[in-house]
């Protein structure tokens, strides 16, 4: 018989919660995580806050997107035109200094809303992160920014 430790030391946080496994190579990091921890961890809010987003779409595919960042104390406007947000999203960290590069995307419908997972590196340095709003788009973009404000607090120690 399994204890209440050892279910906790291999229990995925979010299959706990929403019933769904969370991407494989995320699992073995947050084994053993409860919920709080599992947020606070992978989907940290932070310096870097996505405000005002906005698409125009301008045929053949492609959209000029526009947003407001916040980096600190500062907020920026920030325009890209590209095939869709996390595209559009990417330019703009980049041209503000704060550029990853996403080497895996999940989503997942929770029945609540979406989870999106990316798995992103920066400097040599590779984070998941995750965020859950209403649509893919939002979740994406918010998973995202998580991975910034990871990447900014993994620098600043």
């Amino acid at each position: 018989m399994q204890t209440a430790t050892t279910l906790r030391e291999i229990a995925d946080p979010f299959a706990t919660r929403y019933g769904r496994q969370m991407p494989r190579g995320l699992r073995a990091d947050a084994a053993g995580m409860t919920w709080s921890e599992f947020v606070e961890t992978y989907g940290p809010s932070g310096s870097a806050r996505l405000g005002c987003w906005s698409s125009t779409p301008l045929g053949a595919g492609r959209h000029r997107f526009e947003a407001m960042l916040t980096f600190g104390e500062r907020t920026r406007h920030f325009a890209a035109v590209a095939s869709g947000p996390i595209a559009a999203l990417s330019a703009m960290l980049h041209d503000a200094g704060h550029g990853l590069e996403i080497l895996s995307f999940h989503q997942i419908d929770t029945g609540e809303g979406v989870a999106t997972f990316v798995h992103c590196e920066r400097d040599a340095r590779r984070t998941w992160a995750i965020a859950i709003a209403a649509d893919g788009p939002d979740s994406a973009l918010r998973a995202t920014v998580a991975a910034v404000n990871i990447f900014t607090t993994v620098c600043a120690e």
